[in-house]
């Protein structure tokens, strides 16, 4: 069995995995809306051998089995300038 892999064309770097394609019954609309237009980019194994690049099996496993799909977003951008800050705070502290 697959599961089909849609990115959103609204959102960056946001995909929504769903177990069969083209059925997003199990997706809340607003959600749907929210996403956008989508286009499907692969169909994978329900069950693949290995761990996607930054996804892990058993958390879209996990969701597929809670609410019958998994959302993938991008992590929140780098605060340089936080980073940048602190270091220098601890760099004057010793």
């Amino acid at each position: 069995m697959f599961c089909a892999v849609y990115k959103s064309l609204k959102k960056q770097q946001t995909y929504l995995y769903i177990e069969k394609k083209d059925d997003f019954s199990k997706v809340p609309a607003s959600l749907i809306e929210l996403m956008g237009a989508k286009e499907l980019v692969m169909l994978v194994p329900k069950r693949p051998t290995k761990d996607f690049a930054s996804v892990k099996i058993d958390a879209i496993e996990a969701a597929f089995k809670e609410q019958g799909y998994y959302l993938q977003i991008p992590p929140p951008p780098e605060n340089y300038l936080k980073q940048h800050l602190a270091a220098q705070a601890k760099a004057k502290n010793q």
